[in-house]
């Protein structure tokens, strides 16, 4: 008999509330899945259990399929290569059979939970200050920005169908990080659109230092601005729409065709402005930080002191410009004691590396092998034949983000 279990991938954070958040997600999701399946999760980076901790006690339990999640809203950097690269060599070293779910995506159940998070804020809104009717009202999506356009392009399409199917006048929308518009720059656009209310929802999992961003850099616009009336949704958390996502993501590897993923990668696809990453080699390089949580002594959020009400982001463009070159070629700011990291579709991050202009290199499988010579059938949808057998000699090269310096993109975040 096959024993299954659900390996629940997360990102991990410095931020004690979204690891705690995440591990509640675990915990109520075997209520959603057949009876019998195991339940297990763990972190790229961050924060405790890591992910071969969580592949470990699955095993402990007699699971021989493990069925992996990644606990992600979109697919980029993470969902598309340092999960699975952490999959392929466990199921390798330990000979247990391993497959890589897709992540959330545009999804209609998300988009149900969202829809529940914004009607509830707008009522709460029209209860204290009066009704305002939605077609004077502008909806802002914040979504958590990747150095991945696909990434980026899916949170555009959440947005409008948000926006169509609430009914909202407007829509705009910003990223938390990496990409442009930002927060604030997004803000102080729709300022000058003329809505009497503008909702804004942070399309993320968990809490964390974005969703503190998001929220700050919103009430910064709001002070300059107390004409408009600002309405902060509340970000998806573990909405049952949610789970019954993630438990869909389990179930669905079983289908005799499970659903492809990544179809407009651009590691597998030339991607407008992108096309030189394509079959860039897989490889992670989260283990750096790998299991370094806000316990570790300097490192929480909170003990932070660089900004005054909310972390901006500007500490990471300092860094940037005094360590542009560490030393292994990494261009991570891992090792400053401040800089809090986390994921995309995370809702935090404060400085993990990956809001400076220059991604990892990713890429994973996808029917093209990278050169890479193992094959254990981890799919992921397509191929995923690579045993990541590099030296780590840290010499490997960044692609950079063609818009790092756009100034509506992390530029922003300066004070002039």
């Amino acid at each position: 008999m096959t024993k299954t279990g659900v390996m629940l991938c997360g990102h991990g954070s410095r931020s004690g509330s979204a690891v705690e958040e995440f591990a509640e997600l675990a915990a109520a999701l075997p209520a959603f899945l057949p009876e019998g399946w195991e339940v297990e999760h763990g972190y790229l980076e961050f924060a405790n259990p890591v992910i071969r901790v969580g592949l470990d006690r699955l095993r402990e339990k007699g699971c021989d399929r493990i069925l992996a999640v990644p606990g992600m809203l979109f697919a980029a950097m993470h969902a598309k290569n340092d999960i699975p690269t952490v999959l392929n060599r466990y199921a390798a070293e330990h000979g247990v059979e391993v497959s890589c779910g897709r992540e959330l995506g545009v999804e209609p159940k998300l988009l149900a939970a969202a829809a529940d998070r914004i009607r509830g804020a707008v009522a709460e809104a029209d209860a204290r200050d009066g009704a305002v009717p939605l077609e004077e009202t502008c909806l802002v999506v914040i979504g958590r920005g990747a150095s991945d356009p696909d990434a980026n392009a899916n949170v555009a399409k959440v947005a409008r169908m948000l926006h169509e199917g609430l009914g909202f006048g407007w829509c705009e929308v910003g990223y938390s990080g990496v990409t442009f518009p930002l927060v604030e720059p997004c803000l102080n656009h729709v300022v000058k659109l003329g809505y009497r209310r503008v909702v804004v929802f942070p399309w993320f999992l968990f809490s964390g230092i974005l969703i503190d961003r998001i929220f700050g850099f919103t009430d910064r616009v709001a002070a300059a601005h107390p004409e408009i009336a600002f309405v902060k949704a509340p970000y998806l958390g573990t909405h049952p729409k949610v789970l019954e996502a993630f438990a869909d993501r389990a179930t669905e590897q079983l289908s005799e065709i499970p659903p492809p993923n990544c179809a407009t990668c651009k590691y597998r696809v030339a991607i407008l402005g992108f096309e030189d990453e394509v079959g860039t080699p897989q490889e992670s390089h989260h283990h750096h930080v790998e299991g370094q949580g806000a316990s570790a002594p300097g490192s929480n959020v909170a003990d932070c002191t660089l900004c005054d009400t909310f972390c901006t982001g500007e500490c990471r463009l300092d860094m940037a410009d005094h360590h542009h070159h560490h030393g292994d070629g990494h261009h991570h700011a891992h090792r400053h004691a401040h800089d809090h990291g986390s994921g995309e579709g995370h809702g935090h991050d404060h400085g993990h590396g990956h809001d400076h202009p220059h991604p990892h290199p990713h890429d994973h499988g996808h029917s093209h092998s990278h050169g890479h010579s193992h094959d254990h059938g981890h799919s992921h949808g397509h191929a995923h034949d690579h045993d990541h057998g590099h030296s780590h000699d840290h010499g490997h090269h960044h692609p950079q983000y063609p818009h790092a310096k756009h100034p509506h993109g992390p530029e922003s975040a300066r004070r002039k």
